[in-house]
């Protein structure tokens, strides 16, 4: 029996897998932790805990009280947020990688580990249309740094130690059910929540400003599907490109518009405009389609109809 340790249960793509994992495992089998408490969704469908990955006696404790076989590791600081704390960043995201990564190969109870990693590791030598799987990755900001150098690792322990480590470079990832986590793809979850509380939105990055993006169903799929995959199948262990839908800030709001005729969007760029433009506009993912059978199917308009509604019904 699985029994899946999932870290970072609160944040905006943990809160969605926990639940997906508890449908599929059971419920009592998927431990949800977190710095602070989930959801009510989460955290009376399940087990929960305070856990700090940065706490390895701690962490190394509960895996072995919990017999955990399946680590989701997703706590990190985000892009907008790292840039304002680089050093702290760097080492919340680095030494929970390590400790995970660690505590996987000295523990062979635990098959598999998920670490997500992001469109961040391009830069702005990377091709920006179609990006390839295997390119240049220069990239220059603390969290793409971060993730990049966590690749590396995460190919390092699979080769080294047999460790079964699984990967996905996410695009912006867009959902209503948890608020944005200081992403600088989270305007595409901001813009809604402003449409629906004021009728307007004023937008941190410029309104051409096309990168790609997936909806959250769609990545929780992807995500599940690859830890799935036969471990023959898995050729990449760095991480793999997915690719999503790729849209700018004018296009979204020209969908909203559709239902909301009086929405206003305006536009201020703050210092995440240059992160956005050293990130592609949109990527090619055939390795990860080939490799485990990775697709995509919401699209911006179904996508702008659900997060509306969505965000009405949260919010009333």
């Amino acid at each position: 029996m699985e029994n899946i340790l999932i870290i970072g249960a609160a944040g905006q793509i943990g809160s969605e897998l926990t639940l997906s994992l508890r449908e599929i495992y059971g419920n009592e089998h998927v431990f949800a932790t977190d710095l602070k408490k989930p959801a009510k969704d989460v955290s009376e469908t399940g087990p929960w805990a305070i856990l700090d990955v940065l706490d390895n006696k701690r962490l190394v404790h509960f895996v072995i009280r919990h017999n955990i076989t399946q680590i989701y590791h997703l706590a990190a600081v985000l892009s907008g947020n790292a840039e304002r704390i680089p050093i702290q960043a760097w080492n919340i995201n680095m030494e929970g990688l390590m400790n995970i990564l660690d505590l996987a190969k000295e523990i062979p109870e635990i098959k598999k580990i998920f670490w997500p990693s992001s469109i961040a590791v391009f830069g702005p030598t990377t091709p920006r249309q179609n990006t390839p799987q295997l390119t240049i990755t220069e990239p220059n900001t603390v969290y793409g740094i971060s993730k990049i150098a966590g690749e590396r690792w995460c190919e390092y322990f699979f080769e080294k130690y047999g460790v079964d480590v699984r990967s996905i470079r996410y695009p912006g990832l867009i959902s209503y059910k948890t608020e944005p986590g200081g992403g600088t793809t989270d305007y595409a979850v901001e813009i809604f929540y402003e449409a629906i509380k004021n009728g307007k939105y004023e937008c941190f990055l410029e309104e051409n400003t096309y990168l790609p993006m997936m909806f959250m169903s769609d990545a929780i799929k992807a995500t599940i599907d690859l830890m799935e995959a036969k471990p023959e199948d898995v050729k990449i262990r760095s991480s793999y490109n997915v690719g999503g839908i790729s849209f700018s800030p004018k296009e979204l709001s020209n969908e909203i518009k559709k239902h909301m005729p009086d929405f206003e969007i305006t536009y201020k760029s703050d210092f995440r405009q240059k992160i956005a433009e050293s990130w592609p506009q949109s990527i090619n993912d055939q390795e990860a389609e080939k490799d485990w059978d990775c697709k995509t199917t919401i699209k911006i308009e179904e996508m702008t109809k659900i997060m509306l509604d969505g965000v009405r019904e949260k919010l009333q």
